[in-house]
């Protein structure tokens, strides 16, 4: 029998908490650090999951505990760095989305592990999301061109928009979020991205003067496809429309329908589906459609804690089974090209040709 893979999660806010779970639920892990800034915040879980060892850096953890893995979920200016750290001490590491804040620092800690025989994975919860995997699947049959709509705004106060706020001292709404969605988009169309436009505005006195706490990007790709992406966050976004997850092809549709079960800065709610609806656009002879739109219940759907465990079974696989991650790294590498351009779109005023 395989010995567990015993892992330092360092970052213990939302995320964090849920990839502990996770770890302290897995047989094939054993967690030997929980890592946060915050004393508050690493004692709380730790106390939650039975007593687990705390530190305060990564640093301070792989000196004094054992490590085959690290688990990053910090800022996201910080991946990076720690990432690097992880990687240097001989540890595989897992990572929040996104891998860096630049593509050229992201390809280097792809070859770094390359380089050192490790396992790097990038939380892309949607990839293992069963009702998501449906979606991009039943989005291939709709023939091509297609046209993608998403968005995830979120209304936030208090803590939550001290988060968003946080967030946004190194990146926009559209680069944090949007690297799920245009990775989405890059699986329906398997299409090479050609360019990228944005859109934005400031809407608050809290924010940087430099930043933009709402934008919109549009992809274009080599096969006629597009796609855009909304994100807004802060105390004054609407509640109206902020979950549109939506396909149109020339045989027809395909839509995610939301469920009721909270607002928008409801974290379960942002992976959580209703059902799908599949329109046929075919007709016959009086113009009429010739079938119903189907409804696909997603009802058995994981929660956003069985989605993070999902993620981590991925991770224990690659790990255990030598599993080639190439095609993961890729794809994590292309999305963070892209949003990275539509940020470069909106900052220039112009539309940026992706390479």
């Amino acid at each position: 029998m395989n010995d567990p893979i015993r892992i330092v999660v360092v970052g213990c806010g939302n995320m964090g908490a849920s990839h502990a779970r996770a770890y302290h639920a897995m047989e094939g892990f054993e967690i030997t650090g929980l890592v946060s800034r915050s004393p508050e915040s690493r004692e709380k879980l730790s106390a939650e999951l039975g007593g687990y060892p705390t530190f305060a850096s990564l640093g301070e953890a792989l000196s004094d505990t054992p490590a085959d893995a690290v688990s990053v979920n910090t800022y996201p200016d910080t991946h990076a760095a720690i990432v690097r750290e992880a990687l240097d001490a001989g540890c595989h590491a897992f990572v929040e989305k996104p891998l860096a804040l630049t593509v050229e620092e992201a390809r280097e800690l792809v070859d770094l592990a390359h380089k050192n025989r490790l396992k790097l994975v990038v939380g892309y919860i949607l990839r293992v999301h069963p009702a998501w995997s449906q979606f991009v699947e039943i989005a291939r049959t709709l023939g091509k061109p297609l046209v993608m709509r998403m968005n995830l705004n979120q209304q936030s106060s208090g803590a939550t928009w001290y988060t968003h706020r946080q967030l946004m001292q190194s990146m926009s709404p559209i680069v944090d979020c949007g690297v799920h969605y245009v990775d989405i988009m890059c699986l329906m169309t398997g299409s090479r991205p050609v360019s990228v436009s944005a859109i934005g505005a400031r809407l608050s006195d809290e924010i940087d003067p430099e930043m933009y706490n709402y934008g919109q990007l549009q992809v274009r790709f080599e096969d006629g496809s597009v796609g855009w992406y909304e994100a807004g966050w802060g105390p004054m976004v609407s509640e109206t429309a902020f979950f549109i997850k939506d396909v149109m092809g020339p045989k027809g549709s395909v839509s995610i329908q939301d469920t009721a079960a909270g607002g928008s800065d409801d974290v379960e709610g942002h992976t959580q589906t209703g059902s799908l609806r599949l329109h046929h656009s075919a007709t016959g002879p009086d113009g009429e459609f010739l079938r119903e739109d189907e409804i696909i219940s997603t009802a058995d759907e994981p929660d956003h804690d069985g989605l993070c465990r999902l993620e981590q079974e991925f991770f224990l696989d690659a790990i255990r089974n030598d599993a080639d991650l190439g095609d993961h790294l890729r794809d994590a590498v292309n999305s963070l090209r892209i949003v990275l351009a539509a940020d470069a779109s909106y900052k220039s005023g112009k539309t940026v040709a992706i390479d």
